[in-house]
């Protein structure tokens, strides 16, 4: 095994193998525990159509059965050392990773390379995992409160694969089969595409060697890039006798190389990223029109999505949209330099609260040398948002209003104003 690049930063050590293969961690001397994981650059946005849902089948088919051990095998197999095993699917990225004590990193993650390189694909392991994954999308049609979401993603991005919800549908999800799984494993679970990360108890060196060995049959190549993300936006309602209104509005976003990617997180933080950001004052605790609002903004490799949650009742979701574009245009041509300093403070410790925890962390770094190719120091990601103007807060802000919105509402949504009349509000013609 030859090492053909690595750097230092502070107690980082990344590893490029000659497959392509990354390998990062960071030692943390006064832990005994580790956490370990495989980022793969593979989510719900890298599916064709007829594939809907496969990412996340894939993920849960990871964990029932391999070549050389059952599915019980290999829960047995890491609890029996005291360790945990999980995974997550996203729109751009699918990750599987363990916490262990250190002196079990190596057994971790020869499972992980074992799940990720020599999966069964059982038929009768598939079919039930199916009907598990059929019952979750029940379950999630039954939550409004996280449903609104995906009409939301479904409303803002029709025509791409970005809008389509990750646990695909039921119909999507039965017509899946091992064949297509094995072609979804050749075609997106690529090395180049993939990051192996740790942090605790850890040996970069020991790390380096082992994943060079157990990862050694995969693809070299790069994947193909994800369907390019077209935003759309509209108006997307769903009746239902409900007490609130489940309403999501908002905008596309920047990506996550755009000069205004820093801006739009500090922007997001002060219109609605904790109870005194201007929201929550206005819509809580003045008017008593929520229980609940917060804003978000999600980034991704090309594009990205910024929005408000809220729920309301029935008689007040005029007045909720309203106020909410009465602050957001406030906020953009108004952001005050204390809100602003507040928002940059909840962002730090977001940051730096990562670097505390071992399983945070190595996420933290995967994701970095998935998009950046290195990780970003606790020096830099700091300048960064150091860096935000009230003049960047107010660009982003204004930035939203370059594209028509997007909402999306469950309940008893007879008396919400139409997307037009938001957009109206604030000035978008």
């Amino acid at each position: 095994m030859t090492a053909i690049h690595r750097l230092r930063d502070e107690a980082v050590e990344l590893t490029t193998l000659p497959s392509g293969l990354r390998v990062v961690t960071e030692r943390m001397p006064h832990l005994a525990t580790a956490a370990l994981g495989v980022w793969v650059a593979t989510g719900s946005r890298h599916e064709t159509e007829a594939e809907h849902g496969l990412a996340h089948l894939f993920e849960h088919m990871a964990f029932k059965g391999t070549a050389t051990r059952s599915a019980r095998s290999i829960a047995e197999e890491i609890e029996a050392v005291g360790g945990e095993l999980n995974a997550e699917t996203n729109a751009e990225v699918t990750a599987y990773f363990a916490r262990v004590l250190g002196e079990d990193l190596p057994k971790a993650l020869d499972i992980i390379a074992d799940i990720l390189t020599a999966p069964a694909f059982d038929a009768a392991e598939l079919t039930r995992e199916k009907q598990v994954i059929v019952q979750e999308i029940g379950s999630y049609e039954d939550a409004p409160d996280e449903l609104v979401f995906d009409r939301f993603m479904e409303t803002a991005y029709p025509t791409s694969a970005l809008g389509r919800p990750i646990l695909g549908t039921p119909e999507s999800v039965r017509a899946q089969t091992a064949e297509t799984m094995r072609g979804f494993l050749a075609r997106r679970y690529r090395t180049p595409g993939m990051v192996i990360a740790a942090a605790g108890a850890v040996d970069h060196e020991a790390v380096v060697e082992r994943a060079a060995a157990l990862f050694d049959g995969l693809p070299t190549s790069d994947p193909e890039p994800a369907q390019a993300a077209v935003y759309t936006g509209g108006d997307k309602r769903v009746k239902r006798k409900l007490e609130q209104v489940n309403l999501v509005a908002g905008f596309p976003g920047v990506g996550i190389f755009d000069p205004l990617h820093e801006p739009m997180h500090v922007f997001s933080g002060l219109l609605g990223g904790g109870m005194s950001s201007r929201l929550f004052q206005e819509l809580r605790e003045k008017r008593g029109l929520c229980y609940d609002v917060q804003s978000f903004f999600t980034p991704f490799t090309d594009a990205g999505i910024f929005g408000i949650y809220g729920g309301t009742g029935e008689g007040d979701a005029g007045e909720f949209l309203t106020v909410l574009a009465d602050e957001l245009r406030e906020a953009c041509e108004h952001p005050g330099e204390a809100e602003i300093a507040r928002a940059k403070a909840q962002i730090k410790v977001s940051i730096l609260t990562a670097l505390e925890s071992p399983a945070r962390r190595a996420e933290q770094m995967a994701r970095h040398v998935l998009a950046f190719g290195r990780v970003l120091s606790r020096t830099e990601l700091t300048a960064r948002l150091d860096a935000v103007s009230a003049d960047d807060v107010r660009a982003a802000g204004r930035s939203l209003f370059s594209a028509p919105p997007t909402l999306a509402a469950i309940g008893p949504v007879s008396k919400l104003p139409p997307v037009g009349t938001f957009a109206a509000r604030l000035g978008i013609g």
